[in-house]
């Protein structure tokens, strides 16, 4: 056994990249000890690493590689910590007793390498070597008070390299009467959790640990393995007499229950297991054998480390664990006992489970992996938002030249384009048409090579597939080419093959929007060139949409073409038929000049297309005119001519600016439909999503290419712990290292600039099965409407790293708490039982927390807190309404920030993370106020409206601090409750004043004797301001919301943990709904 040396070492030469990696010094010493620890090349050279994010790069393309790498990556061993899966408190003991090298961190940067173990006699923790007298360096295991997990004690928080410590791999004891803590950082998250869950255990159970553990270990699990096994016909098979089950039996029977596991792999146990017992001819398999191979495979050691955190260091879960599990971690309102019994039925595997109401380990892995534990919220299943508003309020689902099923130049052309668009939820197909021959007008892209197909075919599977996945309507881009002959076999079987499904109904003039996708539900609306109002005639001239005119173009300028000296031609113009011009009413093509021509003289229902580039153009020259153009006008982009590969662009690019429309190649699968399959799940999968009200709103000041927050919206911070992955495959058509898989996880952020981010796992080598990542990210996003979560899985290799899966998904559609989340193929099919677990918590929603400032030392104080800023216009009279708001704004700042700090303060004297809420925030005090006889030092009055903390005797230090602080929250609260509604209308009343100035502001700013640039900047301000007031009135609403549910979480959480005064020691306890403390909070 080799030890480290006594001299202590700066953290940072220890600790780097968030993870839990080793200077070279201690790298020697822990070779023959412990799996090596994630390491860059700085950390192997004894350098300090500079911390951050790692850059913005390009994401997976056709062959799922990345390049440009820009850090080397880290490699993590610790999926093969033992040869035995950890799923028992006796495993944990049993490591602990055998010790482990963890590293001792301290106040003042220095870290110390100690070999800590736990003596045989289970009464004392040691570390060696050490400084300190023999007697010591250890601690009493009855002296322990709490042994907490990740970086939440003040020595973590004010050590001075925060964050390049781990997370999931950093814990601390808390012990003796002083409250005192150890304050450890494991090489691994598992090893922290082996330490967590043993000390927990001896913690509760004592000297009487071993008895305990010999009286409950796996019996549930035993019990059913063994009916299971029992349940075989033991005469199957060939070999009757022999005892035992046959080998394909048993691997059936492990299949069963995890049948991601390989039929090989399973074999290859059993035969092991046979010749290490020198079983060479048998081919039954015994029911210890079977267990023990079971216990190998279907053993996930991560789900059991969480099942003793709930289950106060049981074997399984109870009906009140699993309903503080519900409660706390995943966000379930009104759990009842009824519930928690219900999911043990339906998931227990073991009869005695079921019958007693526990949930063993194996069904808890049931129910996390479970439809009821996945990533995507299930009421976005259904339509879920208000589908009422105009037209141009919605992102719409797009494809573009839908027809083509591979490039744009000498693709074949298919009906099967448009049965797959619209089964996957479009709502805008393009139907490019040009004379064919009989007489039969064909579509096919013009000016290239591709194929055709009959105009009449393609209306006969658009009529039958249109609302298959939607009602909404379906909007048909129609890019006319034929002539007056063919235009009129077109009327006809547009008539006649879509009908009454046609939207023929003429404008009003006086109409500002659009109709809404409600109004429209069944109807088929036809975008195409319409003539003008005085067109008396049976035809008439227009001008021709040629976008493979463009490609064309492209593709000569590309390969070298010589362009034309004389400046380009006039558009083309070309007959249109005046009944077939008719049939275009909601959706006329009209060309984009500029947006102030566009504001004066375009009407709603005239829509632009816009070329990709002149879109992104637009977006970074003009992003406020963009954004404001599409709160009324509906705008189409279609890709860059330039694409004959079909690939795609990025549709988050438009997205920011509200187009409504992005035109995507759905035949190229990659980063790019994976964004835009994502994004219309989160409404049905109906084709259309409601933009964020910012983007609606006819007063408001939203810049697409904001890089910080947004005026009037308050950020959230995203926490994601990458926890495992299950049965991840080889990559598709990799053959070079067999069936091994290296994987690592890339957690990326879509969204608008400012909340584009990335991080990566470390990678776990040779393992595919069940790699545990145990990493956690934090992302701050400004602007959740328009964010989505992307996970990518690759295959860490030398040449390039390939693509195993990913999953994309809205920020709205998250579920907070333990999430499994299926991964996808490039194409977008599920892959058969691969799988991510994972972590999700966000702030202002139920089961997660709120934004912090990390460690007391360092959170804003009143003097140096940031208030909202109003702008100044230059029109006297409206700049004096607006000074008007300086008060109240500050007034309603301050009510919001001092609730939240002081939530922060009280979360960190509680020693959880910041993803926690205040649920798990008493929770984890039930754990720490228990005195010497076993009674509380701490008890929640609940009777009234605010709930009190009250102590039982005299306190230590720690525990008065909690108290105050406490006390400090529960005043800040009820200044919330008391001062946020007269504030609330003092800033109302000012926002309705000043809007009364909108319609007239542009004379009073003329008047002023602003000119050009000045009047639009006022515009601009007012807009802004407007949008300060309104966001500012909706914080504070949030603000009283979020006190409300703060309230009814201490509540709920005071009576779960027994420490409701009136109600410690009965055995069982009256339960109030949250709405039931959600009204008693009300009261006044």
């Amino acid at each position: 056994m080799k030890h480290s040396p006594a001299n202590g070492v700066s953290l940072e030469e220890l600790l780097s990249n968030g993870g839990c990696g080793m200077s070279e010094s201690v790298t020697a010493v822990q070779k023959d000890t412990a799996p090596q620890s994630p390491m860059t090349d700085n950390q192997k050279a004894g350098k300090t690493t500079d911390v951050r994010g790692i850059p913005r790069r390009s994401s997976i393309i056709k062959d799922g590689s990345r390049a440009g790498r820009e850090r080397k990556k880290t490699v993590s061993f610790s999926s093969s910590l033992t040869e035995r899966k950890i799923s028992s408190a006796a495993d944990c003991i049993s490591s602990m007793v055998e010790g482990t090298e963890l590293r001792k961190v301290r106040s003042n940067s220095r870290v110390y390498q100690r070999y800590f173990l736990l003596e045989s006699d289970l009464q004392a923790l040691r570390w060696e070597p050490s400084k300190k007298e023999l007697g010591k360096a250890c601690i009493a295991i009855p002296s322990i008070k709490e042994v907490r997990t990740g970086r939440n004690t003040e020595t973590f928080r004010t050590n001075g390299v925060y964050d390049q410590i781990s997370e999931d791999c950093a814990f601390s004891i808390i012990y003796g009467e002083t409250y005192e803590s150890l304050d450890l950082v494991a090489n691994s998250a598992e090893v922290a959790n082996i330490w967590v869950t043993g000390l927990r255990y001896m913690m509760l159970y004592g000297k009487h640990a071993l008895d305990m553990i010999a009286s409950s270990h796996d019996s549930l699990r035993l019990a059913w393995l063994t009916e299971m096994f029992s349940s075989v016909d033991v005469s199957d098979g060939p070999c009757g007499e022999e005892e035992g089950i046959c080998l394909r039996s048993a691997v059936g029977l492990i299949r069963k229950v995890n049948p991601g596991v390989k039929n090989g792999k399973v074999e290859q146990r059993f035969k092991e297991l046979h010749r290490n017992k020198e079983r060479t001819t048998g081919i039954r398999v015994t029911k210890e054998e079977f267990v023990e191979v079971f216990h190998d495979l279907c053993t996930r050691p991560e789900i059991y480390f969480l099942l003793v955190q709930f289950s106060s260091n049981k074997e399984f879960l109870d009906t009140k664990d699993l309903m503080r599990f519900l409660e706390a971690e995943q966000g379930v309102a009104q759990v009842t006992e009824d519930m928690s019994l219900e999911l043990i039925q339906s998931h227990e595997p073991s009869e005695e489970g079921r019958r007693q109401g526990c949930l063993s380990l194996d069904g808890f892995t049931s129910y996390l992996t479970s439809l009821r534990c996945h990533l995507f919220d299930p009421e976005h299943n259904q339509v879920c938002q208000d589908m009422n508003q105009p037209l141009s309020h919605y992102f719409i689902n797009s494809s573009h030249n839908t027809y083509l099923i591979e490039d744009q130049v000498n693709g074949p052309s298919d009906v099967n384009g448009y049965v797959r668009a619209l089964k996957m939820g479009c709502r805008c197909v393009e139907v490019d048409v040009w004379d064919g021959p009989d007489d039969e007008p064909v579509v096919h892209t013009g000016h290239s090579l591709t194929s055709s197909v009959v105009f009449r075919c393609v209306l006969d599977v658009i009529e039958r597939f249109a609302f298959v996945a939607s009602e909404y309507p379906l909007i048909l881009c129609v890019e006319n080419h034929c002539s007056l002959g063919q235009q009129r076999v077109m009327l006809q079987h547009l008539r006649t093959i879509l009908g009454d499904r046609l939207y023929t109904e003429p404008v009003s003039g006086g109409e500002g929007y659009l109709p809404s996708p409600f109004d429209l539900r069944g109807k088929i609306l036809l975008k195409g060139q319409k003539l003008k109002e005085a067109c008396g005639g049976t035809e008439g001239d227009v001008t021709d949409e040629d976008e493979g005119a463009e490609m064309k173009a492209s593709a000569g300028a590309g390969t070298g073409a010589v362009k034309p000296a004389t400046p380009p031609a006039a558009p083309k113009r070309f007959q249109l038929l005046k009944e077939l011009s008719d049939l275009v009413t909601l959706c006329k093509s009209v060309r984009f000049k500029d947006f102030q021509v566009s504001f004066s003289t375009q009407k709603p229902w005239e829509l632009c297309s816009f070329n990709e580039v002149v879109a992104l153009c637009c977006t970074s020259e003009s992003p406020g005119d963009f954004v404001n153009y599409n709160k009324r006008f509906l705008s189409r982009v279609y890709p860059d001519p330039m694409r004959v590969d079909s690939s795609n662009m990025n549709p988050q690019y438009l997205w920011k600016c509200g187009c409504q429309i992005v035109a995507m190649n759905y035949q190229t699968p990659g980063l790019m439909m994976d964004l835009n399959m994502a994004w219309f799940r989160q409404n049905g999968n109906c084709g259309y999503v409601l933009r964020p009200a910012i983007m609606r709103q006819e007063v408001s000041y939203f810049s697409a290419d904001t890089r910080d927050s947004v005026p009037g919206v308050s950020p959230q911070l995203l926490h994601v712990k990458v926890i495992s992955g299950q049965n991840l495959p080889r990559p598709r058509g990799s053959g070079a290292k067999g069936d091994v898989v290296d994987p690592y996880v890339y957690v990326e952020v879509h969204g608008i600039p400012a909340d584009c981010a990335e991080r990566r796992t470390r990678t776990v080598m040779h393992n595919g099965d069940n790699p545990i990542f145990d990493e956690s990210f934090e992302f701050q996003v400004n602007l959740p409407e328009l964010a989505m979560v992307r996970f990518v899985v690759l295959d860490d290799d030398f040449i390039g790293d390939e693509f195993i899966g990913q999953y994309t998904i809205p920020l709205e559609c998250l579920q907070p708490g333990y999430r499994h989340l299926p991964l996808q193929s490039m194409t977008g099919e599920d892959l058969l039982h691969a799988q991510l677990f994972v972590h999700v918590a966000i702030t202002n929603r139920r089961g997660g927390g709120k934004p912090h400032k990390r460690g007391l030392s360092v959170r804003k104080g009143k003097r140096g807190r940031q208030y909202a800023a109003l702008r100044d216009l230059g029109v006297k009279a409206v700049d004096e309404v607006f000074k008007m708001a300086t008060l109240p704004l500050k007034e309603a700042t301050d009510l919001r920030e001092n609730m939240q700090s002081s939530v922060d303060v009280f979360r960190e004297l509680c020693g959880v993370s910041a993803a926690a809420n205040l649920m798990q925030c008493v929770l984890a005090l039930g754990s720490r106020v228990a005195g010497a006889d076993g009674a509380p030092l701490l008890l929640f009055e609940l009777r009234d409206q605010y709930p009190t903390m009250e102590p039982q005797g005299p306190l230590p230090e720690v525990l008065r601090k909690v108290v105050s602080t406490y006390e400090m929250m529960i005043q800040a609260s009820r200044a919330v409750i008391d001062l946020s509604d007269g504030v609330y209308n003092r800033i109302l009343q000012i926002q309705t004043t000043a809007m009364e100035f909108h319609e007239k502001l542009q004379t009073m700013a003329v008047k002023e004797g602003l000119k050009g640039r000045k009047v639009t900047r006022a515009v601009e301000s007012f807009s802004w301001n407007i949008t300060i007031l309104k966001g500012q009135v909706d914080l504070l609403k949030r603000a009283k919301t979020e006190v409300q549910e703060n309230l009814k979480q201490v509540h709920y959480a005071a009576l779960t943990s027994d420490l409701s005064k009136g109600r410690t020691g009965q055995t069982t306890r009256p339960r109030c709904s949250l709405d039931a403390v959600h009204n008693k909070a009300l009261t006044p």
